[in-house]
């Protein structure tokens, strides 16, 4: 019997944000990229607040401006902007998973972060939480610049090739381990273990998991009430 792993997406999944959207503003309000990039970012958060656009689509157009305004930044400045990103929000996390984290270390289980968000903001909020391993978003750097190239990790095919990868690399038992995941991107992460979990879920993920019969819990957190479906 192989090693059981608690897999855990990040964004909306633990923290009760957008790891890359808090970074976004921090590197505005430290001025490391200009104020304008607030021109752009502002219409894109009223229209998912106002629900005209999903989810999912919210946050590529984030992404695509976020790489953007990234190019060509020196590491360093982005390092220091993650730095302290993490120092301010790694304790905004959902009540559920925070719990379910430490019942998955009293377990003994494997914690892996599988987030979207770029890497060296999940490697820190790994560190924080003290997961296992860690795989993100890879930001592509030349002579210490950030190119724009990415090698991504938010979609649902890119983290399934993850899970392959443990599975045979540190013997990772599927059928036995857990996944928690809150968007249609994380649905192939869920399908592939033996106890899957949608958190806080979007209309696309709950429609995807129910017409391809994947018998996943549904867990809604709402101020200081969860409720499981």
């Amino acid at each position: 019997m192989g090693k059981i792993a608690a897999l855990f997406d990040v964004d909306g999944t633990i923290y009760r944000d957008s790891l890359l959207t808090a970074h976004f503003k921090k590197m505005i309000q430290c001025g490391i990229i200009s104020h304008e990039f607030k021109r752009h970012l502002e219409p894109l958060e009223q229209a998912w607040e106002n629900r005209e656009i999903d989810y999912d689509k919210y946050l590529q157009k984030q992404v695509e401006i976020y790489q953007v305004a990234i190019t060509g930044l020196d590491e360093a400045d982005v390092e220091f902007a993650a730095r302290k990103v993490i120092e301010d929000e790694s304790r905004k996390l959902y009540t559920f998973t925070r719990d379910k984290l430490a019942w998955h270390k009293e377990q003994g289980h494997e914690i892996i972060l599988i987030s979207g968000s770029p890497d060296f903001l999940v490697s820190k909020m790994a560190h924080a939480l003290g997961a296992d391993l860690w795989f993100g978003t890879s930001y592509l750097a030349k002579n210490n610049k950030l190119t724009g190239a990415i090698i991504p990790m938010w979609d649902s095919v890119s983290k399934k090739t993850t899970i392959e990868r443990l599975q045979s690399s540190f013997d990772i038992d599927l059928e036995n381990s857990y996944a928690y995941g809150d968007t249609n991107g994380d649905f192939l992460m869920l399908k592939s273990v033996g106890h899957p979990t949608a958190v806080n879920p979007n209309r696309e993920l709950v429609d995807r998991l129910k017409n391809e019969n994947v018998d996943a819990k549904i867990v809604l957190e709402r101020k200081n009430v969860v409720w499981e479906l």
